[in-house]
């Protein structure tokens, strides 16, 4: 069973007197930054000059180069893309790092692939919300907490621990509803890319390939797309499960939809479809998956820019746009 921690456990105290560096504004950076500024710590921000610089000077924020940024600060959040994070750190945050120093990932991945190899002197430890940037800002704003998962991989001045649960209460996890759980950069990593290579990925290709059927079956495809997640419905079953539990969100809907669910559902999952998510789990710890990203990457992504290239210009893309503009919405 995970470790739930509790508020009592963190000591907010211990990052008194030390700066804590963002590095990366983006959707995470910015939100952690803010609530770690509202919980009174001294926060700076490590950026390369773009409009994510130039908003964390607008947000009152003390912003410089990456590595300048490193060299100031005791505790270092990175918080960049996994795919540029190691070139960044070799390039600009390894030269700054000395003994005392904390770095603090919300990503187990170069961890646990060794894209980034920590000098053994310095304190690593994992805080990784369960939540999109966004709702990190906005729920402590309003009170509330979030979940993140947390583990410590290196513990060289055997504070580690304390600064990866203070580090998680300056950023709201500890608020009501929130949870920080004890977990691991290997761990992280392989729920993260599961639901990224199974379930998420799969919703998305089994609703195409339900438009797809509808429209031919004689649905239009504006009615198609509101029942199928332009409505927001779908939205409100995933937040309906989070509060009330996977299957007793059921109660929610009709009796002859749950009935429909129950009886039709399970027909989709087989074993190819376990054995599908079998293999996802063992090419994440193996490193096959890693291997292949990094070699796209090093190819310069000409397999990932087409994929993505196609899904915008599906049909359902096309489809959805017609619909957004009707709606007022944005596509």
């Amino acid at each position: 069973m995970a470790k739930f921690y509790s508020a009592n456990e963190a000591n907010p105290a211990i990052l008194k007197g030390k700066t804590i560096a963002i590095i990366g504004y983006g959707n995470q950076g910015r939100s952690q930054a803010i609530n770690l500024r509202r919980a009174g710590h001294n926060v700076i921000i490590g950026n390369v000059e773009d409009d994510s610089f130039r908003q964390a000077k607008s947000d009152g924020f003390e912003t410089f180069a990456i590595d300048q940024a490193a060299a100031r600060a005791d505790v270092i959040l990175l918080l960049l893309p996994d795919e540029i994070a190691p070139e960044i750190y070799r390039r600009d945050i390894a030269p700054q790092l000395k003994a005392g120093k904390t770095l603090v990932f919300a990503s187990g991945y170069n961890i646990t692939y060794q894209f980034i190899t920590p000098p053994a002197d310095i304190d690593v430890v994992l805080v990784a919300p369960r939540m999109i940037g966004q709702g990190v800002l906005d729920l402590p704003a309003r009170g509330e907490g979030f979940p993140v998962l947390v583990g410590v991989k290196q513990d060289a001045s055997r504070h580690a621990p304390a600064t990866m649960l203070a580090i998680s209460h300056g950023i709201g996890a500890f608020m009501p509803h929130g949870a920080v759980v004890e977990s691991s950069f290997e761990e992280e990593t392989l729920v993260d890319l599961f639901s990224e290579h199974t379930w998420a990925g799969a919703m998305l290709f089994l609703l195409e390939r339900a438009f797809k059927l509808l429209t031919e079956a004689g649905v239009s495809p504006e009615v198609a797309l509101l029942e199928l997640y332009a409505s927001g419905e779908l939205g409100e079953i995933g937040h309906a499960m989070a509060e009330r539990g996977f299957w007793k969100q059921l109660k929610l809907h009709s009796h002859t939809s749950q009935f429909g669910q129950l009886t039709h559902g399970a027909q989709f999952i087989g074993e190819d479809a376990e054995n599908l998510m079998r293999t996802a789990i063992r090419e994440i710890q193996n490193g096959a998956f890693a291997n292949r990203w990094a070699a796209e990457q090093a190819a310069g992504s000409p397999t990932f820019e087409r994929l993505l290239n196609n899904a915008l210009e599906s049909p359902i893309a096309a489809a959805e746009g017609e619909l957004f503009a009707k709606l007022g919405r944005s596509a």
